[in-house]
């Protein structure tokens, strides 16, 4: 298909991990199948166009779900550590989406190939969030069952913006996407590139370049969005569960944002209007996109990719100078 001149050439897209493991599901490989392949008919318009297209995804309930499986059979089972764990979940994630992707292309007899590269991603060792665990992952818990898996597991659980009681891990900032370049080489070839899914691996780096996974869950968010920054890429969308994002959320008050420039929406930050378990971390990946040299950021909701990206719904934050 011709490139659309409404859409970018070159793009991130970022899928949300309660987006393709939405909260009602029980998480069957069946239901798993499904999801994925409604992705994949929102983000087959994207893929039909002649442009540079990489992918990322969350991996929150996932993850969160192999941890559980963990420690439900350890005594008979050894547990894995966290980054191995990420791996995992990167990894069944990315194969579901690529099939599901490259089987909507065949069927719009498109020959594009699709792959998948696990992505370690390189963090501080120091990074504060070790000590602050903030990451929400896996599924929801009313208070008295998060006490309950508290005492039984030994996990740490906090309140996710209203929502429920979920376990919580750190959540370290990313600092070097580990083999980029393959991104790059990939990409430029025009092959759709599945990437730094769950934040990628967390990893540290020693002495003579020798790496390290740690316990920890880097939002995927900040990473695509230093993906596209280290590739020159200028438009990150972010796709998620709702259409556009909203101040004053849940009172009387509450309002959506079409446009919204850099300016605005850190000044709506500083205010707290993006709770940390939820809206947070894209509006936080939207700021250092921006700040970092991109032009656009486009949130919306995942079956509205292609009218988004074209300005027709989806909010729209743009650098002060856009």
């Amino acid at each position: 298909m011709p490139q659309d001149a409404a859409l970018p050439s070159r793009l991130v897209v970022a899928i949300g991990g309660n987006a393709t493991h939405p909260e009602e599901i029980r998480g069957t490989s069946d239901e798993q199948k499904i999801i994925a392949a409604r992705t994949a008919q929102s983000l087959l318009p994207l893929a039909q166009c002649d442009n540079e297209l990489i992918i990322t995804h969350g991996n929150g309930p996932v993850v969160g779900k192999i941890l559980m499986r963990q420690v439900l059979t350890a005594d008979r089972v050894p547990p894995m550590s966290l980054d191995i764990c990420v791996a995992h979940s990167q990894g069944g994630i990315a194969y579901l989406l690529m099939q599901a992707l490259e089987n909507a292309l065949r069927e719009a007899d498109n020959a594009r190939h699709v792959a998948c590269l696990l992505t370690q991603v390189e963090v501080d060792p120091d990074d504060p969030a070790f000590k602050n665990p903030t990451k929400p992952i896996g599924p929801f818990f009313t208070a008295d069952e998060a006490k309950a898996v508290a005492a039984e597991f030994g996990w740490l659980m906090k309140e996710d913006s209203g929502r429920g009681w979920r376990h919580v891990v750190p959540s370290p900032k990313p600092r070097h996407i580990v083999d980029i370049s393959l991104v790059r080489v990939l990409a430029k070839r025009g092959t759709i590139v599945i990437a730094g899914g769950g934040g990628g691996i967390p990893v540290v780096r020693g002495p003579k370049g020798v790496r390290t996974g740690v316990p920890a869950v880097i939002d995927k968010d900040l990473t695509s969005a230093h993906m596209a920054n280290v590739l020159g890429i200028d438009t990150l969308m972010i796709l998620t569960a709702v259409s556009k994002v909203a101040i004053d959320f849940r009172k009387a008050t509450q309002r959506t944002l079409d446009r919204v420039s850099l300016r605005d929406i850190k000044a709506y930050y500083a205010e707290g209007q993006f709770p940390p378990g939820s809206m947070g971390p894209k509006i936080e990946a939207a700021i250092r996109f921006l700040e970092g040299g991109g032009e656009r950021v486009v949130i919306a909701h995942l079956e509205e990719a292609l009218p988004a990206l074209r300005g027709e719904t989806g909010t729209h934050i743009v650098s002060d100078d856009g």
